[in-house]
């Protein structure tokens, strides 16, 4: 006679920290966000007569990696490194817009993609006349702001990751 032995695994299928992963990252992102919002919000508070397009877009990236150090100094995040993703796509899904834009008399007349983009995202060496003359606003310093908040992120974990062993 044969006994018959069940066995009852727990499977855990992972959607339950996959969501907290894409909810930390959104989240992590939008902070990101919020903070060189918060800092643009505050240069126009101020209204300086004129401030040259590499300085703001230093401070797009040196405020949120502080903060963004600061905040994962403060509560440790696994996902918070990666907010960089979420630049870089952000830039890719403008460029394909802009590339997408019609041309003509003073916006970037006769333009190969290439100087299009980069006229559009760094004004160099003019705008190009697309999208207002705001690519940098709309594309460039939110991208270098979630790659700052990355990089700061990225900082702190490693030393602690460091520090631990």
């Amino acid at each position: 006679m044969a006994k018959s032995v069940t066995i009852e695994i727990e499977a855990d299928d992972g959607s339950e920290t996959l969501t907290h992963q894409v909810f930390a990252f959104f989240g992590h992102t939008l902070i990101a966000v919020a903070i060189w919002g918060t800092m643009m919000l505050v240069g126009y508070v101020i209204n300086p007569a004129y401030i040259p397009q590499i300085v703001i877009s230093t401070l797009s990236f040196l405020v949120p990696l502080i903060a963004g150090a600061l905040i994962i100094g403060a509560r440790p995040s696994e996902i918070a490194p990666h907010v960089w993703l979420a630049g870089i796509i952000w830039m890719l899904f403008l460029s394909l817009w802009l590339l997408d834009l019609p041309t003509g008399p003073n916006a970037c007349n006769q333009c190969a993609a290439t100087e299009k983009i980069v006229r559009s995202f760094f004004s160099y060496p003019t705008p190009s006349g697309l999208i207002d003359d705001n690519g940098p606003f709309f594309g460039t310093w939110p991208a270098i702001a979630t790659i700052g908040y990355g990089i700061g992120a990225g900082i702190v974990q490693a030393r602690r990751k460091n520090s631990a062993k």
